[in-house]
C-alpha cells in the first residue's frame, strides 16, 4: 500500500535531493467555512460526489467489497490528523457506488503495528471458520507494518455483522517473509480450484506475488510476475481480475493493475496495467512486441574519444564519454553503442554542464535517451547563486545570538548554528557563518523562532530556507511564516533537503502592514528540522539556484523543453516536439546542478527524426493518464458480475500539501471497467458508473452546432456554470489544431482546459491556471493521453467536481484525472479553438448535487 511507499521514500529522501527546495503559498490560504472540528461538507474545495471523509487523512481505497446490498469502501485513514500516520481502515458504504455514508473507523493501528493497505472477502463457505455458512464472516485481509522493525506481512481480521466491528486474528500474520516491501494483498475467490487467490506486491523488486490457500490462513506462493513495463517507482496496490472482451464473454482476458509510484505516465503515482492470460498459478502477460525507435539523423552518440564540439563545465562528466559506469557507480544500461554522457564522475557531489555547438532546427523531434537522476529544470532558477539581491536584511544570523527574536522549545538552541550539526547530513547553501537549523539534538526537538514585528515597505520577502517537507496548516509543519494581525498570510517549507534556497513571497498588497516572521517546528519524524538563513527585504524577487538534473532545449536562450531521468541508471527515450521552433538556432544542454542523492544524470545518441520516440513508460499501458488516480483497485462480489474500480485522487509528490482542511484526499469516482479493441489493440476502458446520473439536476444546458474560430467563447452562458457538472461534448474536426472546454474560468485567467490536439492526436488537461497551483513544482501543468478521433468526431464526458475534473476521451480508453483549487467564483464553461476552427455537434451540461444530499 502506498503508505508503506511513504516510508521507505522517508528513506529515500533522507539521502534525495529536489528539484526545488520550498513550497510557497502566493497568497492567503483560501478560507475555510467551519472550524476544523465541525465539518460543513461546504468548505472551499469540499468535493460534493466524491467521497471524503469528514476530517483527517485519506489515501488508498482498501477492502473493496459487495456483502447484503452495500459496497464497502474502506481507506487508509489517519484517525489522528490531517497529514499521513497511524495508519487504519476508515469505513464507508453505499447502495450505488455514488451516494456513500461515513462509519465508524473500521481496523485500527496498534502500539505494534499499521494497517496497510488490502482487500475483503466474504468467506461464503466458512473456510476460515470466522463465521457460519449462514453468516458468513467478512475477512479484511491486509498489510501488518511493524512499527519496531518495518516488516510488511500480510495479516486477517474479520467480522460477523456486516463490516461494522472487526476482530483482528489471533494467528496473524498469516504470511512473513521477512521484508520491509511486501505488502498490498488483493484477495478473491477463484472458482476452477476452489481456493482463494492473493496477489501481492513486493514493491522494492517490481514483482508481483501469486499465493493460494484453502482457508485464508496458510498460504502457498504459486508464481511472480515481473519485472515488466514502467519500474521507475515502486509497484504496489496490485489487482488481478478477468474481463470479456468487447462484450464477448467466449473471449476471456485477465488484467493485472500495478499501481506505481514515482514513474507514472504524467509523472509521480499512476495506475499501470497488463493484458495477459492467467491459468490459476501464473499470470502471462500479452506480448506487445520489441520496439524500433524512430531513425533520423544521429547529432551526437558519444562514440568519439572526447566530446567534440560540445563543452563542458565543471567537473561533473569528466574530460570524455563515460564507457558505461564510472568508479563508485552502480550497472549503467540501456545506452547505445559504447559510450554515452555520464555526470557521476567523483560522485552525485560534482556539477556541471555538456553544450552542444548551436543548431538550426529543421526536424520535427529530438530523440535522445536519459536516465540517472529525478531533478527536474524549474523556470526561474539561475546555475549560480550570486549575491542576495539590494534590500533591508531582518536577520542573517551572523552576530552569534537570535538577537531579540524569541525562541519556544528546544529545537533552535539559545543561538544560530554554525552549519551541519550532529548527526546531520551536510547542510550547504546557506551566507556566512550562521543560520537557523532546528536539527538540534535530532529531528525530535520541536519549538519555535519568531521575528520583532517589522514594517512591509518593499515587494518582496526573500529568504534562503531548506530542510523538511512539511507546509503550514499540515498537522506537524516545518515552516517559515508571515504573520500579519497573528495570522498566517504566507508560508514556505522545506523539501526534504539540507541544501538552502532562496524562496520568495510577493507582499505588495501587504505594503505598510505590521508583521512578523515565525520559524515553526513542529515535527518530530523524519526531516522534521528547518534550515532558514537571510531573511530580507527587497524591492527584487531571490531567485532560486537550480538544483536539476536535466536535458534542456535552448532556444533563443530560454529553456523550452526539458527532461530528466527517473532515479535509475537505465537509460530509456524521451523526446522533444521541436515542430515549433523551425528555423530557430537551438542548443542541447545537459546539466548536473544537483550534489545529493541520484544526483547526476545520463544521456545518449542525440536524433533529429520525424516522429517521436516512446519511453518505455510511454509504451505502457495506463489505467488513467493524469495525476491524481493511485492505488486504484476494484470490488469484489459485484451482484451483476461487473466490475467497478477505483482509485486514490491524489498524487504522492503533493498529497501532503493539497491546500484542504480539516480533510486530506478523496476518492476518484467509481469506474465501470471494460476491455474493448481500439486500433487493434486490447485496452482496459473506463466509464463513470451509471449512478453518477442520479446526482443530475432534470434539466441540463444544451448547445448544439457552435462553430468558434480562433477564439474561446462562453458555452451556452449562466445555465451551464457551476462547480459541480457533468459534460457530455461531441465535436467534429475542421481544422483547428487544438480544440475543446475550459471549465472553471473566472477572473485572473483562471481555467483548466479540457482540449483535444489534433496534430498529435491527444487528449489533454491543463491546469497551469486552475487555482491554487503553487503549493508544489510539480502541480501546474499538462497531462496527455493518447486518442484517436472516430469518424471525424471527438466525444469527451467531464466530471466537474468543486476540486477535481475527471475526463473521459472516445470509448473510455483516454481518461486523465486530476485535481484543481480554483477560487469558488470561478465557475464558467467556455468552447474554445486554436489555429483554426471547429463544430460542437452538441453539448450538454447537468448541474450535479451532492452525494450527501
Amino acid at each position: 500500500m502506498s503508505s508503506g511507499r511513504v516510508s521507505r521514500h522517508a528513506r529515500i529522501r533522507m539521502i534525495a535531493a529536489v528539484a526545488t527546495v520550498c513550497a510557497l503559498s502566493a497568497a492567503p490560504l483560501a478560507p475555510q467555512a467551519v472550524a476544523a472540528d465541525t465539518p460543513s461538507h461546504s468548505e472551499t474545495y469540499r468535493p460534493q460526489f466524491h467521497f471524503t471523509p469528514d476530517k483527517n487523512w485519506m489515501n488508498d481505497p482498501n477492502g473493496l467489497v459487495y456483502f447484503k446490498g452495500e459496497y464497502h469502501l474502506f481507506y487508509q485513514y489517519n484517525p489522528g490528523g490531517n497529514s499521513w500516520g497511524d495508519m487504519s481502515w476508515g469505513h464507508a458504504v453505499s447502495k450505488d457506488l455514488v451516494h456513500w455514508k461515513e462509519l465508524p473507523l473500521a481496523l485500527s493501528h496498534d502500539d505494534n503495528e499499521m494497517v496497510f493497505s488490502g482487500s475483503a472477502v466474504v468467506d461464503r463457505d466458512n473456510t476460515t471458520g470466522f463465521g457460519t455458512k449462514k453468516n458468513p464472516a467478512m475477512v479484511a485481509i491486509y498489510t501488518s507494518s511493524n512499527k519496531a522493525t518495518g516488516v510488511q506481512a500480510q495479516s486477517l481480521a474479520y467480522s460477523t455483522d456486516r463490516g461494522r466491528t472487526w476482530t483482528k486474528y489471533q494467528g496473524n500474520p498469516v504470511i512473513d517473509i521477512g521484508s520491509k516491501d511486501f505488502r498490498d494483498p488483493k484477495v478473491q475467490w477463484y472458482a476452477p480450484t476452489k481456493s482463494w487467490l492473493m496477489t501481492v506486491s513486493m514493491s522494492a523488486e517490481h514483482k508481483v506475488r501469486f499465493y493460494s490457500s484453502k482457508n485464508l490462513k496458510d498460504w502457498k506462493l504459486q508464481s511472480e510476475f515481473g519485472p515488466a513495463g514502467a519500474t521507475g517507482g515502486v509497484w504496489e496496490c496490485p489487482d488481478l481480475f478477468p474481463l470479456a472482451v468487447d462484450g464477448d464473454k467466449k473471449k476471456i482476458k485477465w488484467v493485472l493493475v500495478v499501481n506505481i509510484n514515482p514513474g507514472g505516465i504524467a509523472g509521480g503515482s499512476a495506475a499501470q496495467y497488463f493484458v495477459g492470460d492467467f491459468d490459476g498459478k501464473k499470470f502471462t502477460a500479452d506480448d506487445k512486441g520489441a520496439y524500433t525507435p524512430p531513425t533520423g539523423m544521429v547529432m551526437q552518440d558519444f562514440e568519439g574519444s572526447d566530446f567534440g564540439t560540445w563543452t563542458t563545465t565543471g567537473t561533473a562528466f569528466g574530460q570524455a564519454p563515460a564507457a558505461g559506469a564510472v568508479d563508485g557507480q552502480g550497472t549503467v544500461d540501456g545506452f547505445d553503442g559504447k559510450g554515452l554522457a555520464n555526470s557521476f564522475h567523483s560522485g552525485d557531489a560534482t556539477t556541471g554542464t555538456l553544450t552542444s555547438p548551436s543548431f538550426t532546427v529543421d526536424g520535427k523531434y529530438l530523440n535522445f535517451k536519459v536516465g540517472g537522476g529525478r531533478h527536474p529544470h524549474v523556470d526561474g532558477t539561475v546555475m549560480e547563486q550570486g549575491d542576495p539581491p539590494a534590500g533591508t536584511v531582518l536577520a542573517d544570523f551572523e552576530g552569534g545570538t537570535y538577537g531579540d527574536w524569541t525562541t519556544t522549545g528546544d529545537a533552535f538552541g539559545t543561538a544560530p548554528a554554525t552549519g551541519t550539526l550532529n548527526n546531520q547530513q551536510e547542510v550547504s547553501g546557506f551566507l556566512g557563518d550562521g543560520l537557523v537549523n532546528s536539527f538540534l539534538d535530532g529531528d525530535t526537538t520541536t519549538g519555535t523562532l519568531t521575528s520583532p514585528e517589522f514594517t512591509v515597505d518593499k515587494d518582496y520577502v526573500n529568504f534562503l530556507v531548506g530542510g523538511g517537507n512539511h507546509p503550514a496548516g499540515s498537522d506537524n509543519p516545518t515552516a517559515v511564516e508571515l504573520l500579519v494581525d497573528g495570522k498566517v498570510v504566507r508560508s514556505a517549507t522545506g523539501r526534504d533537503g539540507e541544501a538552502l534556497n532562496w524562496a520568495s513571497w510577493d507582499v505588495k498588497d501587504l505594503a505598510g502592514k505590521k508583521a512578523q516572521i515565525k520559524i515553526v517546528d513542529d515535527n518530530s519524524g523524519g526531516w522534521g528540522h528547518l534550515n532558514v538563513d537571510h531573511i530580507m527585504l527587497s524591492d527584487a524577487q531571490a531567485r532560486p539556484v537550480s538544483q536539476e538534473t536535466s536535458v534542456n532545449l535552448i532556444v533563443d536562450g530560454k529553456v523550452v523543453q526539458s527532461a530528466t531521468g527517473s532515479n535509475s541508471e537505465t537509460l530509456d527515450w524521451a523526446s522533444f516536439d521541436m515542430r515549433s521552433y523551425a528555423g530557430k538556432e537551438a542548443q542541447i544542454q545537459i546539466v548536473d546542478m544537483n550534489t545529493a542523492g541520484w544526483g547526476h544524470l545520463l544521456a545518449d545518441r542525440f536524433t533529429a527524426a520525424d516522429t517521436a520516440a516512446k519511453s518505455v513508460v510511454q509504451r505502457a499501458d495506463w489505467a488513467d493518464y493524469g495525476k491524481d488516480y493511485y492505488a486504484a483497485v476494484s470490488w469484489e462480489g459485484v451482484p451483476d458480475g461487473k466490475r467497478y474500480m477505483i482509485g486514490w485522487m491524489n498524487n504522492w509528490d503533493y498529497s501532503g500539501a493539497v491546500p484542504t482542511t480539516p480533510w486530506r484526499g478523496a476518492q476518484s469516482i467509481p469506474r465501470e471497467m471494460t476491455l474493448r479493441t481500439v486500433d487493434g489493440r486490447i485496452r482496459l476502458t473506463s466509464r463513470p458508473v451509471d449512478s453518477v446520473t442520479s446526482l443530475r439536476h432534470k434539466r441540463p444546458a444544451t448547445a448544439a452546432g457552435v462553430t468558434v474560430k480562433n477564439t474561446s467563447k462562453t458555452l451556452i452562458g449562466p445555465a451551464a456554470q457551476g462547480k459541480a457538472l457533468d459534460i457530455e461534448a461531441t465535436f467534429s474536426l475542421k481544422d483547428a489544431a487544438r480544440f475543446g472546454l475550459k471549465v472553471r474560468t473566472g477572473a485572473g485567467g483562471e481555467e483548466t482546459v479540457i482540449g483535444y490536439d489534433a496534430t498529435t492526436q491527444e487528449l489533454y488537461v491543463d491546469r497551469a491556471h486552475s487555482g491554487a497551483v503553487d503549493f508544489n513544482s510539480t502541480f501546474p501543468g499538462v497531462q496527455t493521453a493518447p486518442l484517436k478521433a472516430k469518424n471525424g468526431k471527438v466525444k469527451l464526458r467531464i466530471l466537474v467536481d468543486w476540486s477535481s475534473v475527471e475526463v473521459f476521451g472516445g470509448s473510455g480508453e483516454a481518461v486523465i484525472t486530476d485535481q484543481i483549487f480554483p477560487d469558488p467564483a470561478s465557475q464558467g464553461v467556455q468552447i474554445f479553438a486554436e489555429n483554426g476552427s471547429v463544430k460542437l455537434d452538441q453539448a450538454v451540461v447537468w448541474h450535479l448535487d451532492s452525494y450527501r444530499d
